[in-house]
Order: structure tokens, then C-alpha cells, then sequence
């Protein structure tokens, strides 16, 4: 019997509104999924680049003085584009242009980009030209122990006060990021660092010889190299925005209001994001003082760390970052709490196996990377012992970087300032107390704990906050991933050490063509082990990543199969 009363329409409208509404959930999360996808995608081609860069400063310069006071040099103008020129400026920026840009005008929007970028220039510039005159005080007292090596300081200098002007060109670049992010265009800007490390490399094997022919050290022509890898990263994304009908003009304006606002984020963002790279300046310091090649196992290690935190953690905080403004502007509370579960729970999914990935197989990686040229067996054993330090902490870098930009999209500044001095001084703490045992391992695992606590630090407060984050849904996420992650891994390790190694003589000495076929076996089944553990343990994120590869595989085999036909 059928009721026609207009209660039972109402209803149905209801039911309908309600139907859709969660057939539409997995839809948002399938995109946001696929935009990850994209950006990872882009990061991965930056990230290996980056590699390929690393492994042309092994071949060349080894692990020693040369890329000791390289390594040096770079990190002086790289801690500060780390602390104001990126991290800081994109978590204050965007959020600001994203509002304008959904609420005023744009030529509005523009004049604020313009401003910012003007301004940017002109404070940095003169923050260049007092490194550049004070650069040999800022390394004697960034790197005391060099001191100890004839030449090693002096070679340090030059190279920082070339790289310098880096500085501009990277916040610059920082800023057409937030830009194309804030638009909707995530590829370009992922796919810029390529070109960065691309110059690098082209350096390595050109610049470098201009450089011995002018009578310098030919390391020295890998600083000219930044330059010219940061105009590149810079003019890529400039290219892009033009297309969008954005062109740059200089116009200062100190009172602007968006500026103002920029300035008022940026300032406790700078303490707040800041932990890692202070971390990694303390560790500097203290590796400086060290034997001979301890800061190069600490960089070419974390280096390696990059590669996923830029594929996942990155991937997933930029296009996080303007989802989560919006929502907030919009007072989306019930999709702020998803995103964030969401992301931590992708998060952890795709950083913690390779946690155990490079802990159980970070000899064939290492070996496969870096063990050319002067870079010999005993540098892939102590670059291996500070990537098992600095791995530990994997998740909690990555979860940082979606965490810490939240507050400051809420206007909230005090909570990340305190988790991150609060990183700081456990971070010196551990330091001291683990470098007396364990030397630069020490520092590498020592980073790790600090990161853990600051993420910790910002859950904990996120909650607070937000209470509808479901803690209970991240923490079995956690514990699942977990458990899957470990398994892997030990089954990974017992295949590498206990079967593959006995094939290494069927490779003829030929080490390189061994590591790879190791690790062309190894990671593609971790990762079929990892899904069919994530399916049978019921991780919801494994499903929600295994429809997206699937839908994939499914559009390139259609559009293969219509490409035969066509012929």
C-alpha cells in the first residue's frame, strides 16, 4: 500500500539528500586521493633527480672535506629558506590568498601577490648582503670544527656566499607555489625542485670544470650550480601563472592589509615549523666535530628520508593546505574533521612501510645510490647506521607537515611555537646525551624522537580543538599499518640476507646490477604483501588507494585497447 502524504515526500527528500551524500564521501576522498596521487607523482620524478644529484656529488667528491664544507655552505642559506622562504611563508600565505581569492577581486588578489613577492625581494635581499659580508663569522660559528682541517672553512665561505642570493630565488618560487596550489594547479609546482636538481646535475659535469680551470676547487662550481637549479625552479612556475594571466609587478606597500595579516602568521609559523631545521643546525654543529665525513653520512642519509617525506608528506600537506582553508573559511567543521583523519591515516599508511623499507633494505639502497666513484663500502655502512636513526621518525615528519599548517589556517599560532621549542630542547637534550655512545647515529635518532614528540604535541592539541577527529579510527590505523609495515619487512630482509645474497656471485662483481635486481624484486612484492595484509586487516585507506590504482589500470588499458582498434 502506498502512503501519499507530503511527510512521506519529505522524507524521501531526506533519505535521497543522505543517499547522496554518501555516495558522494568516497567521491571527495577518491579526489583528494587521485590530487595526492598527482603531486606525489611529480614529487617522485624531483625526488629521484635529487638522487640522481646526490649520486653525482658521490661519484665526484665521495664522502669527505669537499662535500663536508659543501654540505656546510648549503645548509646556512637552506635553514633559512627552510625556516621563512617555504615552510612559513606557504602556511601564512595561503591560506591569506586563498581567502582573497575566494572572497575579493582579482586584480585584488594579485596586487596582494605582487606586494608580497616585492616585498620578499627587498627584505631578503638585504638579509643576502649581510651573509654574504658576515659569512665567514656565520660559518666559524656554524661549523667550529672545521678549523681543525687546512682550507676546509675558507672553502665553506666562498661557497656561502655564493649560494646566498638562493634565497631570493627560492622564496620567490615559495610564493608562485602557494599561488598555483591555491588555483587548483599542483603538478607544475611538484615538478619544479625537478629542475632544481636537474641544473645541479648539469653542473656537476660542466660548471665544476670551469671552475678547476679558473683555479678553485671544482666543488665550488656545485654552488654556482644552486643558482642556476633555483632560477629554473623559480621560471618554471613564474611560465605557469602567466598562462593563468598573472604577470609580476614591483609594488611595495608595508601597511597593506593582507600583507600585514601574512607578516602577523608568518612570524609564529617561522618558530613553529622550525624545528626540523634547527634540529638539523644543532646536528650540523655537532657532526662538525666529529671525524671527517659524519656531516656527509648525516646528509646523504637524510637525503634519502626525503624521498618519501617529499613523496607523501609534502604530496599530501599541499593539497591539504588549501582544502582545509577553504573548509574552515566556509564553517565546515564535519569535512574539516574527515580531512584531517584522512590525511593522517594516508599518512601513515604510505610512511610507515617505508620505514621499515629502508631500515630491512637500506644496504642494497644505499649500495645501489651511492657506492660509485669515491664513495666506498665503509660510506654505505655509516651512511646506513644514521638512515636507520633518521627513519624511525619518518611518520612523524610527515604527519607535522599536515598537522602544524592547520593551526595557522585557524589563525592559531601559540600551539605549534610550543610543540616546536619544546622539539628544540629534547632535540639538544638527546644530543648530548646519545653523541657520546652512539656519535652521528645518536644525532640521527635523536632527531627522530623530537619529531615524534612534536607531532604528538600538535595531535594532541588538534583534538582538543577538534573533537570530532576520530582517534580511535587513526590510532588502528596506526597499530594495523604497523604490524603489516613489520612484516613486510622482516620478510623482506630474510629474502635480501637469506636467499638473494647467495645469488650476488651469478653478478659477476657486477654490485650495482645486483642491488638492482634485489631491489626491482623486493619492492614491488613489500608492496603486494603490504595491500593484501591492509585488505585482510581492513584498512580503509588500503581500499580507498587500491579503487584509485585500480580506476587507473582500468583508463589506460581502455584507452590502449581503443588506440588498437583505432588502427
Amino acid at each position: 500500500m502506498t502512503t501519499n502524504n507530503p511527510g512521506s515526500k519529505r522524507d524521501q527528500s531526506e533519505i535521497n539528500e543522505t543517499s547522496a551524500a554518501i555516495v558522494e564521501k568516497p567521491a571527495e576522498k577518491s579526489g583528494f586521493v587521485k590530487n595526492v596521487g598527482y603531486v606525489g607523482f611529480a614529487t617522485f620524478i624531483s625526488r629521484i633527480f635529487g638522487l640522481l644529484r646526490e649520486q653525482t656529488f658521490a661519484g665526484l667528491f665521495g664522502a669527505g672535506i669537499f662535500t663536508d664544507a659543501f654540505n656546510a655552505a648549503f645548509k646556512i642559506p637552506n635553514l633559512l629558506r627552510d625556516l621563512f622562504a617555504e615552510g612559513a611563508l606557504s602556511s601564512a600565505f595561503v591560506p591569506i590568498f586563498s581567502e582573497y581569492k575566494s572572497v575579493r577581486s582579482e586584480q585584488e588578489t594579485r596586487d596582494l601577490a605582487n606586494i608580497v613577492v616585492s616585498t620578499l625581494i627587498t627584505i631578503i635581499g638585504v638579509i643576502c648582503v649581510c651573509g654574504i659580508v658576515f659569512s665567514e663569522d656565520i660559518v666559524r660559528y656554524m661549523a667550529p670544527g672545521f678549523e681543525n682541517t687546512p682550507g676546509k672553512t675558507e672553502l665553506t665561505v666562498l661557497m656561502t656566499k655564493i649560494m646566498f642570493p638562493f634565497l631570493i630565488l627560492v622564496a620567490v618560487a615559495a610564493v608562485f607555489m602557494g599561488m598555483l596550489n591555491s588555483y587548483g594547479r599542483f603538478f607544475i609546482p611538484a615538478f619544479a625542485p625537478t629542475l632544481f636538481n636537474l641544473g645541479m646535475i648539469i653542473s656537476g659535469f660542466s660548471v665544476c670544470y670551469v671552475f678547476k680551470y679558473m683555479g678553485y676547487e671544482p666543488i665550488v662550481g656545485m654552488a654556482a650550480g644552486v643558482l642556476i637549479g633555483g632560477s629554473m625552479q623559480m621560471g618554471v612556475q613564474y611560465r605557469s601563472l602567466k598562462k593563468l594571466g598573472y604577470a609580476f609587478k614591483f609594488r611595495l606597500s608595508l601597511k597593506h592589509e593582507g600583507l600585514r595579516r601574512i607578516v602577523k602568521l608568518m612570524v609564529p609559523a617561522t618558530v613553529g615549523l622550525a624545528a626540523t631545521q634547527i634540529n638539523v643546525f644543532v646536528n650540523t654543529w655537532l657532526a662538525s666535530q666529529l671525524a671527517d665525513g659524519a656531516i656527509s653520512y648525516l646528509n646523504y642519509s637524510f637525503r634519502l628520508m626525503q624521498l618519501p617525506i617529499g613523496i607523501f608528506g609534502v604530496a599530501i600537506s599541499s593539497v591539504t593546505l588549501p582544502l582545509i582553508s577553504s573548509q574552515i573559511a566556509r564553517g565546515e567543521k564535519d569535512k574539516l574533521s574527515e580531512t584531517i583523519t584522512s590525511s593522517l591515516s594516508l599518512v601513515f599508511l604510505l610512511t610507515i612501510p617505508a620505514t621499515f623499507g629502508l631500515m630491512f633494505l637500506k644496504d642494497p639502497i644505499i649500495s645501489l645510490l651511492y657506492e660509485h666513484g669515491r664513495f666506498g663500502r665503509a660510506d654505505t655502512i655509516n651512511t646506513g647506521y644514521a638512515l636507520l636513526g633518521y627513519s624511525v621518525g619518518l611518520f612523524g615528519y610527515s604527519a607535522v607537515k599536515i598537522l602544524a599548517p592547520v593551526f595557522y589556517a585557524f589563525n592559531e599560532t601559540r600551539i605549534p611555537v610550543i610543540a616546536s621549542i619544546s622539539s628544540v630542547i629534547c632535540n639538544i637534550i638527546l644530543n648530548f646525551i646519545l653523541i657520546k655512545n652512539y656519535s652521528y647515529f645518536g644525532l640521527a635518532l635523536a632527531t627522530s624522537i623530537t619529531m615524534i614528540l612534536n607531532f604528538t604535541i600538535l595531535f594532541v592539541f588538534i583534538k582538543l580543538r577538534i573533537r570530532a577527529i576520530a582517534v580511535k579510527r587513526i590510532a588502528a590505523s596506526f597499530i594495523k599499518i604497523t604490524l603489516a609495515s613489520a612484516i613486510m619487512g622482516v620478510f623482506l630482509f630474510y629474502l635480501y640476507d637469506g636467499i638473494f645474497i647467495h645469488t650476488k656471485a651469478m653478478f659477476f662483481g657486477f654490485d650495482t646490477l645486483y642491488n638492482f635486481f634485489c631491489l626491482s624484486v623486493l619492492i614491488p612484492l613489500g608492496i603486494f604483501i603490504l595491500f593484501n595484509l591492509g585488505e585482510k586487516l581492513k584498512v580503509e585507506e588500503v581500499n580507498t588507494l587500491s579503487a584509485v590504482l585500480k580506476e587507473k589500470t582500468k583508463r589506460v588499458l581502455n584507452t590502449l585497447t581503443n588506440l588498437n582498434k583505432t588502427e
